[in-house]
């Protein structure tokens, strides 16, 4: 008895579905291998992103409760130690870098779970993280580094304009609302508005790009800063509102950020919806 060699496929012959599973996986690799594509946006978006963040807090409000309670938290921290230590609350703001991407990967999460049509929970959230730690402890050490030179900088100001030593809660205020002192404002100003924008401008879309497409830290990053770049006007809006809500809620003893939060959170994931364009669908026959 001979052994036969398999047939080769003719043309016209079905394929077996290991073919078409290997077909399938060689499209996909080619697909997710394109260059990111980025989308036009308008300065009006940001507005449309609070709006379906909003319907997500309110299709997920136990979520939205512990997540904004968690931020709440931390602004008390924050409050507690600009009223004792003023000098030392960019420094401290660091510390919430380390805690702050892994919270809104979790509002994230729940807002992508709704787009796919599956209930949110809370425990699913909590755990999105973990396949993505590498490239989220690469871009969260970026961050701090980022934030601990941006709290240093913040102490070499206070040091060159007030070298009698470093002032009071009430000492600083009197400093930012004194019109003597004009030159520290500008100062102080700008120096932390450079920081602030290099933050924004690297984890804008970064995080959710991360948790949608487990890509690395790096490419997340150049993707983040080019939607900066390519759209100024929507992301000085979107900054704008950001930087609002976030003052409003602190001025107000940071009450407002148990639904400021994950509401900032959700509109977060909207705008990197928004802002990077998804790769194409690919419908595999029946």
């Amino acid at each position: 008895m001979t052994a036969t060699s398999p047939k080769p496929v003719t043309e016209g012959a079905e394929p077996s579905e290991a073919q078409n599973a290997e077909a399938i996986a060689g499209r996909v690799l080619r697909e997710t291998a394109r260059p990111v594509t980025l989308q036009r946006l308008h300065p009006g978006d940001p507005f449309r992103w609070l709006l379906r963040g909003l319907q997500d807090v309110r299709a997920a409000p136990g979520i939205a409760v512990f997540y904004g309670a968690c931020f709440w938290g931390m602004a008390m921290v924050l409050g507690w130690v600009f009223r004792a230590r003023p000098e030392y609350t960019m420094s401290l703001a660091s510390g919430c870098l380390l805690v702050g991407p892994f919270l809104a990967m979790g509002l994230y999460d729940t807002s992508r779970r709704r787009e796919e049509g599956l209930a949110p929970q809370l425990s699913e959230s909590l755990t999105c993280w973990d396949s993505h730690m590498g490239s989220m402890g690469m871009l969260v050490l970026v961050l701090v580094v980022l934030e601990l030179l941006w709290g240093r900088a913040s102490l070499v100001v206070f040091a060159v304009f007030f070298n009698t030593g470093m002032p009071s809660t009430t000492g600083v205020l009197q400093a930012v609302f004194n019109p003597q002192n004009w030159s520290f404002v500008a100062v102080y100003a700008v120096v932390g508005g450079v920081f602030a924008a290099l933050v924004f401008s690297t984890s804008v879309v970064s995080i959710p790009m991360i948790l949608d497409r487990d890509t690395d830290a790096l490419t997340a990053g150049i993707t983040s800063v080019r939607v900066v770049l390519e759209n100024p006007a929507a992301m000085l809006v979107w900054g704008a509102l950001i930087t609002a809500i976030v003052g409003l809620s602190l001025w107000l003893w940071g009450l407002p950020l148990l639904l400021a939060g994950p509401l900032l959170g959700h509109a977060s994931w909207h705008a990197y919806r928004a802002c990077v364009a998804p790769p194409r669908e690919i419908l595999a026959a029946a």
